[in-house]
């Protein structure tokens, strides 16, 4: 019974006229984002993080939250008109999104796109409810020592599962760790790596590095790109009706797959891009005619929206309920919470109860309002592929420095965000990712809060750490993270060694 109260009271909370206001906005932003190529939901929390000062926290985080899964949610237009992704989590969703648009079927694909990610985006909200508080429950029970061996858990997670080298990602999570250091220590007032610069005494503030590193590192990536034409593609997307049968074949794969997108979305580092990879590969396994994948299946096309939209909302588990993002993106997220003054955590249920079931029934709220935007409004949605790349970068620059100088009025943040801009392209260039910075830069704090307070109860014996068998089963499985991807990188490397040497025998 106090279950259905909280959801109840939840739905209390979102069904305001200003908090429905901003779940509109949010999705309705997320969306036009999500369809633009290169664009993400990082950048739009990012630029919008300004908007939120002076907020109600739970409308804050309602507005960002509706960004997110908004992005997600139409990224799959782009992906099936194009064949050009809006999202990273909408890579799977082109393989047959875009060859049924090639065959005349762009409306029935853009169709089942947003039924399956409706489908998944609700099953997971559903998940959300059901397994949040478990977990809330469990944590209160977490120390510093815990605490300390989660966030290492969440950092060595996305830098184990992040695209390209693992040695990268960590080379970019120490430097967002040193980042981290930069400023007054709190504990001992100690000046650390300011370089006798006052502007540094308080830090490198999270937006500066937000929009830095993503909004305009994809402004100078798309100055510098060789390729100036305009962005456009088909605007005719056909007719949006579903067959009987065609509803029946695709149940199947939104089912399964909205649960397994739910799961991995909930596992830190993993999220919408590798749940939908997933989920594609998975059906295409069990799929009686494997064959027909990436010529225009339309279960193909289900089983990764699905996914995606399930994993955005299971990544807000950790991130409301033990304060540890597991994403990139809900990285952003966690930064927002703190600006407007709300700590996620264990104790977030009892402390910020309006945020947390507020939030939770502001995504089936908006899961609702995408349907009924995407369904409609398709055809006259997909004319913002047609904005001019010039005043698309115009737009990001404008936000970007106008957010930045209206919180400090500072034009030394102005070069820092100018600085970060370059730091994050060059970090493109060379195949470093971002996400694992932005992380361990906002997690660097709290771990080494946890870690003193660690310390300071056990009067400076670190072992500590190895009394508790939580936090032992974390420090296993953060090892476990970290090293498994080298040794499956030499076995697969001495397979690949093997068969040439077979071959050339």
């Amino acid at each position: 019974m106090d279950a259905l109260q909280s959801v109840l009271y939840g739905f209390q909370v979102a069904l305001s006229w200003e908090n429905i206001l901003f779940v509109f906005i949010g999705v309705f932003a997320g969306t036009l984002i999500g369809m633009l190529p290169g664009l993400g939901p990082i950048s739009a929390i990012a630029i919008m993080i300004p908007l939120s000062y002076g907020m109600d926290p739970v409308s804050a985080l309602i507005l960002m939250a509706g960004v997110y899964y908004g992005a997600v949610f139409g990224g799959s237009t782009s992906s099936i008109l194009l064949n050009a992704p809006g999202v990273a989590g909408t890579v799977a969703t082109s393989f047959d999104g875009y060859p049924l648009a090639k065959q005349g079927k762009a409306g029935k694909a853009l169709a089942i796109a947003a039924i399956s990610s409706f489908a998944g985006g609700t099953i997971s909200v559903v998940g959300l409810m059901l397994v949040a508080p478990l977990m809330a429950n469990v944590a209160i029970t977490f120390g510093p020592t815990e605490y300390f061996s989660l966030m290492l858990l969440g950092l060595t997670a996305i830098a184990s599962l992040s695209d390209g080298s693992t040695v990268k990602a960590l080379i970019t999570a120490t430097l967002g760790l040193m980042v981290a250091t930069v400023g007054i220590d709190q504990q001992t007032g100690t000046q650390r790596f300011t370089f006798g610069t006052p502007n540094l005494l308080e830090g490198i503030d999270f937006l500066i590095i937000a929009l830095g590193l993503f909004a305009l590192a994809e402004v100078c990536s798309l100055i510098l790109s060789r390729n100036n034409s305009m962005l456009g593609g088909n605007s005719k997307v056909g007719s949006l009706k579903i067959t009987k049968q065609e509803a029946k074949e695709i149940s199947g794969p939104i089912a399964r797959h909205s649960v397994l997108g739910f799961i991995l979305g909930v596992l830190p580092g993993a999220g919408a891009t590798i749940a939908s990879f997933m989920s594609y590969l998975t059906e295409k396994r069990i799929s009686k005619d494997p064959s027909s994948f990436g010529k225009g299946n339309i279960k193909g096309l289900a089983a990764p929206e699905s996914s995606n939209n399930a994993a955005t909302s299971g990544a807000f588990v950790p991130l409301l309920t033990l304060g540890i993002p597991g994403s990139g993106t809900t990285a952003v997220l966690l930064g927002a919470l703190l600006v407007v003054g709300v700590q996620p955590g264990p104790l977030m249920l009892q402390d910020h109860p309006d945020v947390f079931w507020g939030v939770i029934a502001s995504m089936y709220i908006g899961n609702l309002f995408l349907l009924v935007l995407n369904l409609p409004l398709i055809p006259l949605i997909a004319k913002i592929l047609y904005i001019p790349k010039q005043l698309l970068i115009s737009l990001i620059i404008i936000f970007c420095l106008v957010g930045v100088y209206g919180v400090s009025f500072s034009t030394f943040d102005l070069y820092m965000l100018v600085a970060f801009g370059i730091i994050g392209y060059l970090m493109r260039i060379f195949s470093f990712p971002a996400s694992p910075f932005i992380l361990a830069f906002i997690l660097g704090g709290m771990m080494e809060q946890s870690f003193r307070q660690a310390l300071t109860i056990s009067n400076g014996k670190y072992g500590v750490f190895f009394e508790s068998t939580i936090t032992i089963s974390l420090f296993i499985l953060a090892a476990l993270s970290l090293f498994v991807p080298f040794i499956k990188g030499k076995f697969t490397k001495k397979d690949r060694e093997q068969e040439k040497e077979e071959a050339s025998a």
